[in-house]
This record gives structure tokens, C-alpha cells and sequence, in this order.
């Protein structure tokens, strides 16, 4: 069983320093000891947890990856049907270098709300790939992949960060499926974003209104460029191109071989100087491709504008108590912003109440996970929701119109945080990354990097909660008491 579930030597992007690893190594058999009541109680959480999935999801399906993926992204939606949709995945596989590591496209098959049989989506097992994940294509990337972004405007173009200074662009309907076999030569990126001084490895971000794409490093820099140039006209346009169809819709200068330096390259549009340490994740302004905002490991978030040069528009100094890991603009109200933390919390910055002299304080901090938070995520069918994964496994689901509401008062549990309303339990590893579908509401993917528990591998997960939780609380009610004089009627019949 060895083969199938290997090792990976390094764990999620948050490299752990090399003192921690020297005190790991030197930690007698008590540490040991520790980790097995961990493992214990993450077990009983797990089977408690699964025990209530038929109540609480509408749809679930669980895909053990023999290999970790640290991102995961929808791609555009590829056919509607009766009960369920079908749509792309994106997806990696960071390997041990015994085969090369690779970025996955898969298609996915999203089955529509109140289809599926509550006995049916308990009964899955954890070893087993899901019937509904099935692998389309497969493209052998010059290093692991650390996150993938798709672009708003064509979702079949995406680019990647892996640990260089480049981000890659590729097409990934006009790429060749290639077969991972060690000493398979790379695949060949369409186009190359050159400018980081050392390596880019998360903060990546494609632009909802123009074709940009931003990108932060280790180089304490932001930096932007455009793909406008090497983009034809059928990018923009969709339905010019039908998937799969032959050819690039990024134009191509010059021929070469397998490396991926010998592919097209361009340089940025600008580079943004303000932080004190590594930009872990950036963000662009809803409505404005000239807006971005950094968060990095100096505990900064940092907003830009374009227009009026490269220094920092706004600079909070202390937006947490530790590292930044990760920033969201929400695109309903692009005054707000999240950011997460390796000090467990989520704060919500109004960007209104934000000043250049350093000083703003969170409209909110959200404080329900137990280990630094990696993942940050508005949700896009409605404005005040969102989402965040973390070290300790768990996915939040957070209200912030619930914060100090009555009603919630009323049903919240004792020492639940303010705003949760839901909680995803079913990864028992850190969650790395989630991504909410906007092509059908309420659904989200996510993955978890087991490297920790379950000797290797990961964990995909597709899942929507049942819309009794989210529902107005009126049209539930009004919905479960017809459901109950349905059953009366029904039990009373002879």
C-alpha cells in the first residue's frame, strides 16, 4: 500500500523554519505520544462528523488524491443537464519527484440541488476516487505547483505559481494531455510573466474586469502585468471557441524546446514596493483593474492604485498579530476586504475607515479556527457570506449581517463564534484551499494536504450544505411544516 499513498518531504507553502524542524527531530517518545491522541481525536470527529452528512449536506462527494494538491479551481461549466451539470476542475499533483508533478484538468460532475438521497452521499470511502471526478488532461509542470488561478474572462486560460520567480500562463484546452512518467520533458507554458527579483510562490490573482494578473514574492514586491497583447479576440469572446477545439488562443512567438524558459515572455505593467517581508497573497478591486490590494508575512495589508504610481495607497501596519496568509475583495461591495492570519483570525476591513498614516482597525475579527488560517473566500451568491480553511482542518462558513444579531443569540450555541453558521468537518488534515463555484450557487470544492495523517496524499471534497441552513428562516419553517402534515397525513392513512 506504500506506493499508492507516498510521502511528500514538504508540506504546505508555509514552509515550516528550519529551527522547528531541528526541535521535531530531537522530540523524545512523549511528542510521539502527543501526536496519537491528536490523530485519536481528529478520528472521533471525523466519524461524528460523518454520522451527520445526510442532515446537514445536500450533495457530497469525497476523491482521495494519491498525491497533494495545494490549490484547487473550477473551470467553466461544460453542459447543463436534468440532475446534474458538468464542469472543469483544476488541480495538481505535488509529488516526490519519482514522477514529475503536474497540473490536472479534470472534469466534474456537479449534481444539482435536492437530487441527491441522503443515505447515498454517507456511503462513500475515504480511499476510493469519486465517480463524479474523472481526469480529462494531464500537463507535466516545470516544478510543484503551489496555486492556480483561472481567468474571469476566459476560465479555459490560467496561470500558475511554482517555486521560481515566473508565472506561467497556459491554455489548457490547447495544450497536449501528456503522460507523468519520470524523465518526461516539462510542458511548455504559452506565455512567461518575468519581473520578480526571487520567488513568487502564492500570492497570484487574475483581474474580473481586464486581463491582468498580479503576483507577490519572497522579492517583498507586487507586481502586475496585462496580458492583453498575447491574448486574440476569441479569448474574450467564449463562444467563438468551443472546448477542446485545436490551437492556442495565446499567440505564440517563436519555436524551442520542452523548457519552459524558451516560451514567450512578457515583462510587467509595474512593481509595487511596501512590504517589509514576503507577499503571501494579493487581491484585485472588484471594479477596477487599477486597484489591488498585499498582505505578507510583516503583517501588513497594503491597498494600491495603479494610477497614482507604485508606492502604497494605504498601508496597514498591523492588520494581525502575525503573518498575512491570505486577502479577498468582495465582489458584491468592494469596500470590504478579508484578510487571514497565521494568528488564527479573519478581520474585515472597511476600506473607508482605513488611513495612509498605518492606522485602521477590522470592522470585525472572526475567531473560530484553532490554527493559522490559509484561505480566504467571499461567497459569490451573497454579499455578506464567506468562507475560511485552515490549519486545523476545519472550512468556516461565516455571516457577518449574523454578527450581534438577536436571532442569532437566540440559536447560537454557547461558545460558537460570532458569524459561523456552518462548518465543513470532513477534511482531517490542513485545508489549503477552497474555491466557491459561481456557475452553481452554494457549492464549493476544497483540499486538504494529509501529508500529516493519513501518511501522504489528499483529500478532495465537492459539497453544498442543505439550503434548510442558509434559507430565510420563515420560508424554512413555512417549508418543514408542510413537510410534517405531509407525514401526519401520510401515517394516519390506513
Amino acid at each position: 500500500m506504500e506506493a499508492s499513498s507516498p510521502q511528500v518531504p514538504k508540506k504546505r507553502g508555509r514552509k515550516p523554519k528550519p529551527k522547528e524542524d531541528q526541535q521535531q527531530q530531537s522530540a523524545g517518545p512523549k511528542m510521539k505520544e502527543g501526536k496519537k491522541a491528536h490523530q485519536h481525536s481528529v478520528d472521533d470527529k471525523y466519524t461524528q462528523w460523518k454520522s451527520l452528512v445526510p442532515v446537514l449536506y445536500d450533495w457530497l462527494a469525497n476523491h482521495n488524491l494519491v498525491w497533494p494538491s495545494l490549490s484547487c479551481r473550477w473551470g467553466p461549466q461544460l453542459e447543463q443537464a436534468t440532475y446534474k451539470n458538468r464542469q472543469r476542475l483544476y488541480l495538481s499533483e505535488q509529488t516526490d519527484g519519482s514522477v514529475p508533478n503536474t497540473l490536472v484538468i479534470a472534469n466534474c460532475e456537479v449534481v444539482k440541488s435536492r437530487v441527491a438521497a441522503a443515505e447515498h452521499i454517507s456511503q462513500f470511502n475515504e480511499e476510493a476516487r469519486s465517480p463524479f471526478v474523472k481526469k480529462y488532461k494531464t500537463i507535466i509542470h516545470p516544478g510543484e505547483v503551489n496555486r492556480i488561478r483561472e481567468l474571469p474572462q476566459n476560465s479555459k486560460i490560467v496561470a500558475t505559481h511554482t517555486d521560481s520567480p515566473d508565472v506561467l500562463i497556459w491554455d489548457v484546452e490547447a495544450q497536449p494531455n501528456r503522460h507523468a512518467v519520470l524523465g518526461a520533458t516539462n510542458s511548455r507554458p504559452d506565455l512567461i510573466l518575468t519581473g520578480h527579483q526571487d520567488n513568487a510562490e502564492f500570492a497570484l490573482a487574475m483581474c474580473p474586469t481586464e486581463p491582468y494578473v498580479l503576483s507577490g514574492g519572497k522579492d517583498k514586491s507586487v507586481v502586475l502585468w496585462s496580458i492583453q497583447d498575447h491574448i486574440t479576440s476569441s479569448a474574450t469572446d467564449p463562444a467563438t471557441k468551443s472546448p477542446g477545439s485545436g490551437g492556442s488562443i495565446i499567440k505564440k512567438a517563436g519555436d524551442g524546446n520542452d523548457k519552459a524558459t524558451d516560451g514567450p515572455s512578457i515583462r510587467p505593467r509595474g512593481i509595487y514596493q511596501g512590504h517589509e517581508d514576503t507577499v503571501e497573497d494579493v487581491a484585485f478591486c472588484p471594479s477596477s483593474a487599477q486597484e489591488f490590494c498585499s498582505v505578507g508575512d510583516d503583517s501588513c495589508l497594503i491597498l494600491w492604485d495603479a494610477r497614482g504610481g507604485t508606492n502604497p495607497a494605504i498601508k496597514v501596519e498591523k492588520a494581525h498579530n502575525a503573518d498575512l496568509h491570505c486577502v479577498d475583495w468582495n465582489p458584491h461591495d468592494d469596500n470590504l476586504i478579508l484578510t487571514g492570519s497565521a494568528d488564527t483570525s479573519v478581520c474585515m476591513f472597511d476600506r473607508r475607515n482605513l488611513t495612509s498614516n498605518g492606522v485602521g482597525s477590522p470592522v470585525y475579527k472572526f475567531e473560530g479556527h484553532k490554527a493559522a488560517v490559509l484561505c480566504v473566500q467571499w461567497s459569490p451568491d451573497k454579499a455578506s457570506v464567506f468562507g475560511s480553511s485552515a490549519e486545523d482542518g476545519l472550512l468556516n462558513i461565516w455571516d457577518y449581517e449574523k454578527v450581534g444579531k438577536k436571532s442569532e443569540r437566540l440559536t447560537r450555541a454557547p461558545n460558537s463564534p460570532a458569524g459561523l453558521f456552518f462548518q465543513h468537518a470532513g477534511h482531517r488534515d490542513k485545508v489549503v484551499d477552497f474555491h466557491w463555484n459561481a456557475s452553481d450557487p452554494w457549492t464549493v470544492v476544497s483540499v486538504s494536504d494529509d501529508c500529516d495523517t493519513t501518511g501522504g496524499g489528499g483529500t478532495l471534497q465537492i459539497w453544498r450544505m442543505s439550503d434548510l441552513i442558509y434559507r430565510p428562516e420563515d420560508e424554512v419553517l413555512a417549508e418543514l411544516e408542510k413537510f410534517k402534515s405531509h407525514v401526519v397525513s401520510c401515517a394516519s392513512k390506513p
